[in-house]
This record gives structure tokens, sequence and C-alpha cells, in this order.
């Protein structure tokens, strides 16, 4: 198992509804084409705004193999068109103990 992965996209300035439509087609993506679990994924919004995303991959030979699939590339091309990638030590909420976030229905 690659384990769990946490991403975070900070939207570009006008970029919010792109950002969310993207995010959207991610998981569904990821799972056609059995890069990802079954675990459902987990979406939520930073209160500066950034989505954070939890997946899980199927192997660590599956997430070699999103990074080289075309559609995923695509897909990854989009996130990059709208987002800038901060980590998590650069949210608000990772200075609390018991860090909150908002849900976000995709």
């Amino acid at each position: 198992m690659a384990g769990i992965a946490v991403a975070c996209y900070r939207p570009k300035p006008g970029r919010d509804v792109d950002l969310l439509d993207t995010v959207r087609q991610h998981d569904p993506t990821l799972r056609a084409h059995g890069f990802v679990t079954d675990r459902p994924r987990v979406v939520m919004r930073s209160r500066d705004g950034t989505i954070v995303e939890v997946i899980e991959w199927a192997s660590p030979e599956a997430k070699t193999k999103a990074h080289e699939h075309e559609a995923v590339r695509e897909l990854w091309e989009r996130l990059i068109e709208c987002a800038e990638f901060p980590s998590l030590s650069e949210l608000p909420e990772s200075a609390e103990r018991f860090a909150n976030f908002e849900p976000v229905d995709l």
C-alpha cells in the first residue's frame, strides 16, 4: 500500500469554481483507472480558502502509474492552472492541536 495522500490546493485569484470543478473530477478519474482504493476521499476547506483532499493510493505502483497516465496528467495540468500547492504547515489550522476544517460536498 502506498498510503494516504493529503493534497492542498489554494485557488488562484478568481479560480475558485474552476478548482472545485477539477477536484470534483479528481477522485472519479483516479478510481476509474484503479489508482486509489475504495476508501471514500475527504475534501475540506481551510480558513484561508485552501482545498484539502485526502485519498488513499491503491499501491506504490498505482501512485507511480498515475503520474504517467494521460488522463490523470491532463487533470493535474488543470489543477496547476487554477491552484497553488501549499504544504499542510502553511495552513492556519496547522498551528492547532485539533485542527478543524469546513467540509466540502462535491
